[in-house]
C-alpha cells in the first residue's frame, strides 16, 4: 500500500499536480481574507464583531442546523446547515462554550450563485449550543440547536 501511494504522489509530482491540488483545496479567495483575531475571540459577541463589524443578529426559522441531539464524541460532531434566503455571502459556525467560540467561516464571493447548504464536522469542548450565522443582504441572521457532549471533545 505505501508503494502505491508513493507511485501515486511520484506521479502527481511529474505531472506538476501539486499546483491544481493545491488550487483545488485551498483557492486563493478563501485564503485572502483570514480573521485570525476573531479566532482568537473568547467570547460569541467578539467573535462577531471582528467577523461581521456588528453583533447585532436576527433570530430566523430559515436557518436549518441538522446536529445530533447527543453526541458521544465531542471531538467529532457531524453537522449540515441549510439556509433558505437569498444573497449569502458568509455563514459562521460557532461552538458556544468552546475556549475559542468561533469554530469555521464560510465566505461566497459571489452571493447570487451561492447555495446555502454546508456539511462538516466540528469540535465541541462540552454541551453548548451550536450558533450559526448567516450573513446575507448585509444583515445577520442566527440559529442554535443545542448539542449534548457525553465524552471527549477539545477540552478532553
Amino acid at each position: 500500500m505505501n508503494r502505491q501511494r508513493r507511485t501515486f504522489l511520484k506521479n502527481v509530482l511529474a505531472t506538476g499536480g501539486t499546483v491544481a491540488l493545491g488550487a483545488s483545496v485551498l483557492p486563493a479567495t478563501v485564503m485572502a481574507h483570514w480573521p485570525q483575531a476573531a479566532f482568537e475571540s473568547e467570547s460569541l459577541e467578539d467573535a462577531l464583531k471582528i467577523l461581521f463589524e456588528s453583533n447585532e443578529v436576527t433570530e430566523s426559522d430559515k436557518i436549518t442546523i441538522g446536529a445530533p441531539e447527543i453526541a458521544e464524541n465531542g471531538a467529532v460532531v457531524p453537522i449540515d446547515v441549510t439556509v433558505d434566503l437569498s444573497n449569502i455571502q458568509s455563514i459562521a459556525v460557532i461552538g458556544e462554550k468552546n475556549p475559542i467560540p468561533l469554530i469555521a467561516q464560510f465566505n461566497f464571493p459571489k452571493p447570487e450563485n451561492a447555495t446555502g447548504w454546508l456539511k462538516t464536522r466540528i469540535k465541541m469542548n462540552k454541551t453548548s449550543n451550536v450558533v450559526v450565522v448567516v450573513k446575507a443582504d448585509d444583515q445577520l441572521f442566527v440559529a442554535r440547536r443545542n448539542v449534548k457532549v457525553t465524552i471527549g471533545g477539545c477540552g478532553g
